[in-house]
């Protein structure tokens, strides 16, 4: 591949052939403190010259903001990408700092019809809910998921943070293609059961902030460091003593990094990318960025293959992190298995 582009990967049995990496968009709007658009658009451009053709974004990300900033990149390469939003958390007006989790039948439909507009297509490629409400039944969810895939409005089904079992009541009413869950070297408890569930069902997985939200990438290491309009400064991992603990873990990655003549944000990436072998399953992950360099750093580590020495060598390092990926774990897989 002397060009640079990444190779192609099935997005589970039923789904489309993608890059073997895809784009998480949320940060160009939200999130991560303040974007420049003009180099975000230039990140979506050399994404796509790179192969990067799977495109991640949500309706709650800026409040449909987002959707709104990706609309023109997607209409001038329709045929070429695969665009995957979602619904779920809905942002209540006279609290815009909040978020609600809605999976109710009328809700989705509302919300479908509002991303087609923002977004300026006639069909969405992947459609997830984007987090579970456990007192709406997920057969009735994917019920109406499956009704829009039937009137043409998307293509495909998604989850995210679903546990094995809501993914197995969810395929049984319409095929999923993805799930969508964290998973990286800092987080890996979705591998006993949805990892097998989702190789069992034939669905790929795929993983969100496969570099630690840009913990592994050594970017930052504690929260202070970010702006304080980053929402990272709210996650357990990256505060008071938390965060001196999780980045002393960082040391072989920067090992491995070295011998590779990587970076430690590489040998990260390769090693999720790898999991798709270790588990024998499709697994697509999305790392976000808003700077094309990074995009070509990130998609180069689709082409480093670690030893299983290596792989030895990192396989510990979950189970000594300290602090929850989020306050509150109730809306994660990991918090209801």
């Amino acid at each position: 591949m002397t060009d640079g582009r990444i190779t192609t990967a099935k997005l589970g049995d039923n789904g489309p052939e993608v890059g073997a990496q895809g784009l998480g968009c949320m940060g160009m709007s939200f999130g991560y403190g303040p974007a420049d658009a003009d180099a975000s658009r230039a990140t979506l451009e050399r994404a796509l010259e790179l192969g990067v053709t799977f495109y991640d974004t949500a309706d709650a990300y800026g409040a449909g903001e987002n959707e709104r900033f990706l609309s023109p990149f997607f209409k001038a390469h329709r045929d070429e990408v695969v665009i995957a939003t979602k619904f779920a958390l809905s942002i209540p007006p006279d609290d815009p700092t909040r978020r609600i989790i809605r999976n109710d039948p009328p809700y989705i439909r509302q919300a479908v019809e509002e991303s087609l507009k923002r977004l300026d297509v006639d069909v969405i490629d992947l459609y997830y809910m984007h987090r579970r409400d456990v007192n709406v039944p997920i057969e009735e969810s994917v019920g109406t998921m499956a009704d829009l895939v039937r009137e043409g409005k998307v293509k495909h089904l998604g989850l995210s943070e679903v546990t094995a079992d809501e993914l197995r009541a969810a395929h049984a009413v319409h095929p999923i293609t993805a799930v969508q869950s964290e998973w990286s070297l800092f987080s890996r408890d979705i591998e006993p059961h949805v990892v097998p569930a989702a190789r069992e069902l034939g669905v790929a997985l795929v993983p969100y902030s496969p570099l630690g939200r840009g913990f592994l990438t050594g970017s930052f290491a504690k929260a202070e460091d970010l702006t304080p309009d980053d929402f990272r400064r709210q996650q357990p991992r990256f505060t008071g003593d938390n965060a001196a603990r999780n980045a002393a873990l960082l040391e072989p990655i920067r090992t491995i990094a070295s011998s590779h003549g990587a970076t430690p944000g590489q040998i990260a990436l390769a090693w999720v990318q790898q999991q798709a072998a270790v588990h024998d399953l499709p697994v697509i992950p999305i790392p976000g960025t808003r700077k094309p360099t990074r995009v070509e750093e990130n998609t180069a580590a689709t082409r480093i293959v670690l030893t299983d020495e290596e792989l030895s060598q990192l396989d510990g390092i979950a189970t000594q992190v300290a602090g929850n990926r989020y306050a509150d774990m109730a809306f994660t897989s990991a918090g209801r298995e």
